[in-house]
């Protein structure tokens, strides 16, 4: 229970901060209450029954083999940036949400349909900016034959000077797979993305678990960016 009462501390802080600030809130604001509520270096494991408890979105996040960060749902906002304006007015782009996630460390990742878009103040590196004039296959849901298996993006991403970095993605249906969340075996589809960046002449792999009737995605294993590390995001409470 002490674990969890300073969860509720930790998420009542994110949220009267963001209350007070409104949704223009800059990190830095955020980042000085989340000096309230340290959780430490140690994994972060939660049982179910204490995340059903808590009336606020949540997933866990891992970079590479680091300690697993209970993340809070801080901020939701319509996405500035990804999916630009179509050139023919008469298009009807689907609405996409920025997702901000915070942990106790002040770290924060953005989310966009469960894809990773940006990230800010984690130690090895940052993803800056994800931009493309193009749906994301994972918005449009991978479970469904329709959805297009390909896909550009450009990327901005530190240290170093990093800037509108084309990347191209294929994605490739494996076999079903069972995955625990919750501490629940959910049976999803996997999808692996293979990432090409021709400027570099590198490509890598992004996974993917989704739920096989809405698509969402309920586990991931993303790239932040050529050069930096992964990060395991499973969902454990969706926004909604």
């Amino acid at each position: 229970m002490q674990l969890l009462q300073r969860l509720i501390l930790l998420v009542s802080v994110v949220l009267i901060s963001t209350s007070l600030t409104g949704c223009s809130q800059k990190f830095n604001d955020v980042n000085d209450t989340m000096k309230l509520a340290i959780l430490g270096d140690a994994d972060a494991e939660l049982n179910a029954d204490d995340i059903t408890s808590l009336p606020y979105a949540s997933i866990y996040a891992r970079i590479d083999d680091g300690p697993q960060a209970f993340m809070v749902l801080a901020l939701a906002e319509p996405s500035p940036a990804f999916g630009k304006k179509p050139t023919n007015p008469k298009s009807i782009q689907p609405t996409v949400t920025q997702l901000k996630w915070l942990s106790s460390d002040s770290g924060m990742l953005v989310t966009e349909h469960g894809r990773l878009v940006k990230t800010l103040n984690l130690p090895q590196g940052n993803l800056i900016e994800t931009e493309s004039i193009q749906p994301d296959p994972l918005q449009l849901g991978l479970h469904l034959s329709t959805t297009p298996l390909t896909w550009q993006r450009q990327i901005d991403w530190q240290p170093g000077y990093h800037y509108g970095y084309t990347l191209t993605s294929t994605f490739t249906r494996q076999d079903d797979a069972v995955v625990m969340i919750n501490q629940h075996p959910v049976e999803v589809i996997y999808v692996t993305e293979t990432v090409m960046v021709n400027d570099l002449d590198i490509n890598y792999q992004n996974e993917f678990w989704l739920d096989p009737k809405t698509g969402k995605v309920l586990k991931s294993r993303q790239k932040i960016a050529p050069g930096l590390p992964s990060i395991d995001i499973t969902l454990l409470k969706p926004y909604s």
